[in-house]
C-alpha cells in the first residue's frame, strides 16, 4: 500500500525520494526491518496473549531430557510468523503481481490448516489433532490452485531467446544492450550442476505424438501437488526442538531469495545464463520479510524456548518454501536446499517401514535410529538440544552455498 502511495506522488508531483520505492532492493530492505521489528516487538505480545488463552503445549513422555520442563509453554507462535510476513508484504510489494497473491494465499491457507490443527490439540485436548487425511486434502488443495495458476496464468511466463534482436536496458550511467527477451508459456524448470540444464515437464508426453504440449498440465500440476505436500510435512517434522525448523527455515528461503532476485532480473540473469523469469523478482520482498519474521521468530524460540510455532507455523513454512521454489523454477534442488526436511523425513519413513518390516519377519519390530525423527535420535544419544540446533544450522548453511553454487557450477 505505501508502495502505491509513493508510486502515485513519484508519477504525479515528482516529489524527490519517492521514486526509491520503485527499487525491489529498498523495498525488500524496508520489508526486512520492519519484519523484524514486528515478530521481535508485537511477538512478546502475542505471546502473553497466548499464555492468557493458555494455549500451552502438551508435552508427550519420550524419555528425553528436559521434555517434561517445555509442558505448558505457548504454542501457535507461527501466528508471529504469519503477522509478520503479511503486514510488510501488504505494505511495500505490489499486490497485484501474481506471485505474491499466490504467496500471500498459501500463507493464508497453510496458517489456516496448521492453526485447526493446533487448537484441536490445545482445546479439544485431542493430541492427534487434526486427521492426517484432512491435512492431506489441504496440501493437495493448495497444490492444485498453485498449479494451475501457474499453468494457466497468461503472466507466469519464462524467457526464450529470440537470436539477434536486442534491447537496451539502463544500468547506472551506461547502457546495457542485452538479447530481448521473448516471454512465453511454458512448463521448464532447471536441473541443477548441468549445463543447458533446462528441462520441459511436458517432454514426458512427447511419445504421444504431435500437440503434446497442451497436455503438460497432467504432468506440471500432479508434481506441485507432490513437492508442497512432501516440502510442508518435512517442514512439520523438523519442528521438534528449539530453534531448529525457524532457523534452517531462515536459511532456505534466504537462498531463494537469491534466486529470485537473479531469476527476476534480465541483467544478472543473462550475465548467469539462467532462466528469466518476468514478474518473479517481486518474490524477493516477500521473501525478506518471510526471513525477519523467521529471525525475529527465533528471539523467543531460541533455546530455551518462550513459544512454539506449533503447526500454525511449520506447515505454513514448508507450503511457503515449496511454493518459492516451484515459481523460481528450482524445485529439483530442494533435496539439496533443504536436506535436513529430507533427512528428517526419511528417518522417519525408514525407522517405521524398518519396524514393521521385522516386526512381520522376526515378530520383533527393531529399529534403525534410537528415536525419529533424526533431531531426537542425537537427544537420545544424549547431546544437548541447542548443540544439535546449531549443527543442523551449519549443515543448512553448507547446502545452501553449495544450491547458490549451482548458478555457475555446471
Amino acid at each position: 500500500m505505501i508502495y502505491y502511495l509513493f508510486d502515485y506522488l513519484d508519477k504525479m508531483w515528482d516529489i524527490p525520494g519517492t521514486g526509491v520505492f520503485q527499487y525491489i532492493t529498498f523495498r525488500s530492505a524496508m520489508a526486512f526491518i520492519l519484519s523484524l521489528l514486528l515478530s521481535t516487538i508485537y511477538g512478546k505480545r502475542i505471546i502473553n496473549f497466548l499464555r492468557r488463552q493458555q494455549v500451552g503445549e502438551t508435552v508427550r513422555e519420550l524419555g528425553l531430557e528436559g521434555q517434561n520442563e517445555k509442558a505448558g509453554t505457548p504454542t501457535m507462535g507461527g501466528l508471529i510468523i504469519i503477522f509478520a510476513t503479511l503486514i510488510p508484504v501488504l505494505l511495500f510489494a505490489r499486490l497485484q503481481n501474481i506471485y505474491i497473491v499466490l504467496l500471500i494465499v498459501t500463507m493464508l491457507w497453510m496458517g489456516i490448516i496448521g492453526f485447526i490443527d493446533d487448537y484441536i490439540k490445545i482445546f479439544k485436548k485431542d493430541k492427534e489433532g487434526l486427521q492426517g487425511k484432512f491435512k492431506i486434502i489441504g496440501q493437495v488443495g493448495l497444490g492444485l490452485i498453485v498449479g494451475v495458476v501457474l499453468y494457466f496464468s497468461p503472466v507466469v511466463t519464462v524467457r526464450t531467446d529470440t537470436g539477434g534482436n536486442t534491447a537496451s536496458f539502463r544500468v547506472s550511467t551506461t547502457n546495457v544492450i542485452l538479447p530481448a527477451p521473448q516471454e512465453i508459456k511454458s512448463t521448464a524448470t532447471t536441473i541443477p550442476f548441468f549445463k543447458n540444464n533446462e528441462f520441459d515437464y511436458a517432454e514426458l508426453l512427447a511419445w504421444t505424438g504431435e500437440g503434446y504440449e497442451k497436455w503438460a498440465w497432467l504432468i506440471f500440476i500432479p508434481v506441485v501437488i507432490f513437492i508442497i505436500t512432501a516440502v510442508s510435512n518435512g517442514a512439520n517434522l523438523t519442528d521438534g526442538i528449539d530453534g531448529l525448523a525457524a532457523g534452517t527455515s531462515a536459511i532456505s528461503v534466504l537462498a531463494l531469495g537469491i534466486f529470485t532476485f537473479v531469476s527476476g532480473n534480465i541483467i544478472f540473469s543473462n550475465y548467469l545464463n539462467i532462466m528469466y523469469i518476468p514478474n518473479s523478482g517481486e518474490m524477493t520482498v516477500f521473501i525478506s520479510a518471510f526471513v525477519g519474521s523467521l529471525i525475529g521468530f527465533l528471539w523467543y524460540n531460541s533455546y530455551p524456548a518462550s513459544v512454539f510455532m506449533g503447526d500454525t507455523g511449520s506447515l505454513t513454512i514448508g507450503g511457503v518454501i515449496a511454493v518459492l521454489a516451484i515459481a523460481v523454477r528450482k524445485e529439483m534442488l530442494i533435496p539439496l536446499l533443504c536436506g535436513i526436511f529430507l533427512v528428517e523425513n526419511l528417518s522417519v519413513v525408514l525407522q517405521v517401514s524398518y519396524f514393521k518390516y521385522t516386526k512381520k519377519r522376526w515378530g520383533e519390530g527393531r529399529r534403525i535410529f534410537l528415536m525419529s525423527p533424526l533431531h531426537h535420535h542425537y537427544q537420545k544419544k544424549g547431546y544437548h538440544e541447542s548443540k544439535i540446533v546449531t549443527r543442523f544450522w551449519i549443515v543448512a548453511i553448507m547446502l545452501a552455498i553449495l544450491s547458490i553454487l549451482t548458478l555457475k557450477l555446471r
